[in-house]
């Protein structure tokens, strides 16, 4: 019986009879490889999976989040942190009564807030200009808890910047698309990396997988591609990665219609070494079948050499690819679920 959710094809013995391997589902778990139809990992490395039903702090990680964010989010949290509780010690003065502060001279609510607010900053930050002073008991036990707390702030935030500035972190730039290109005698599955910072990253390590659904089947499974190299000891300019597609590749014989059609994935792990940290670094992408060109390869990027024999690369041309004609492809190992229509609409093989 085969399955109505059959993306168009039906896969023969010989991947069919391959062992069931519990390792292959690379930890996403059974309900994911069975159920799941999106991506599962995004472009920017992200994982496409959501944890719920934890308890409201149990999933708060305020530290990792602080770290992790971005330098606009970040920035923006910490003076969003300083006005607020510069804000709340205001009206706290303010509660205080008209006599609190020595020196204020405005007369509306309005006025006599700024008045606290101002000095709630210059208490805040130590500054102490001297033109306003607390008079009342409140307010200089105020200025007692104020200082406590902005001496904590000020060193807690500056531990967050040496952190942020002092993880190490790969800002690897992949290919916008992988191609099926020319390799040798038959074709190749490829994409191109470059590094977007001026550091050095060595002992550069990739992993591919491939991850699609076994047509006629809910399951989805995955297959580790062998690539042509899967380490560079230097990784200064950039890096066509290669899988040769060839007898022992999942991707022998597969069309481009049937690699879109089932649902393929290729999940991709770059890891290496920091040479600033000496620390390792890592970075995660992942291409879909529809985001992969077929009979192109990518255009160089290498600049004609300086008079000095010094080579450079435009990383702005990552992305440029060129036709190139694919060789003869062999016979599909996928068989059709549907016969093709007498009107001549067959599906490209």
């Amino acid at each position: 019986m085969v399955s109505d959710l059959a993306p168009g094809c039906l896969i023969v013995p010989k991947m069919a009879n391959q062992p069931d391997d519990p390792n292959r589902d690379l930890g996403f778990g059974s309900v994911v490889a069975r159920e799941s139809r999106q991506r599962l990992l995004n472009r920017d490395g992200s994982f496409n999976v959501v944890r719920e039903g934890l308890k409201p702090f149990a999933s708060l990680s305020l530290y990792h989040d602080l770290l992790s964010m971005s330098w606009p989010h970040f920035l923006g949290l910490i003076i969003l942190f300083y006005l607020g509780i510069n804000g709340v010690f205001a009206a706290a003065y303010l509660a205080c009564g008209p006599g609190a502060l020595n020196g204020a001279q405005a007369v509306t609510l309005g006025g006599r807030y700024l008045d606290c607010f101002f000095f709630s900053i210059q208490t805040f930050a130590t500054i102490g200009y001297g033109s306003l002073t607390p008079k009342s008991l409140p307010a200089n036990f105020l200025v007692i808890l104020e200082s406590l707390v902005g001496l904590l702030g000020f060193a807690l935030a500056t531990g967050l910047l040496f952190a942020r500035f002092s993880r190490p972190t790969a800002r690897i730039l992949f290919s916008e698309k992988a191609l099926i290109a020319p390799y040798k005698d038959h074709t190749s599955f490829q994409f191109r990396i470059a590094n977007a910072r001026s550091n050095q990253i060595i002992e550069l390590n990739a992993k591919v997988l491939l991850s699609w659904f076994k047509p006629g089947s809910h399951i989805r499974d995955f297959f580790p591609l062998r690539l042509e190299r899967e380490k560079v000891v230097f990784f200064p300019l950039s890096w066509t990665i290669v899988h040769p597609i060839d007898e022992e590749s999942p991707l022998w014989g597969v069309t481009e219609h049937e690699l879109t059609s089932c649902n393929a994935e290729f999940l991709i792990l770059l890891t290496g070494i920091d040479e600033t940290f000496s620390q390792t670094v890592h970075s995660r992408s992942s291409y879909q079948g529809n985001e992969v060109l077929w009979g192109a390869r990518f255009a160089n990027l290498f600049n004609p050499p300086t008079p000095a024999g010094v080579l450079s690369i435009d990383v702005s041309r990552l992305n440029d690819v060129e036709q190139a004609p694919l060789p003869a492809r062999p016979g599909s190992i996928f068989v059709p679920l549907v016969p093709a229509k007498a009107s001549g609409d067959t599906m490209d093989r």
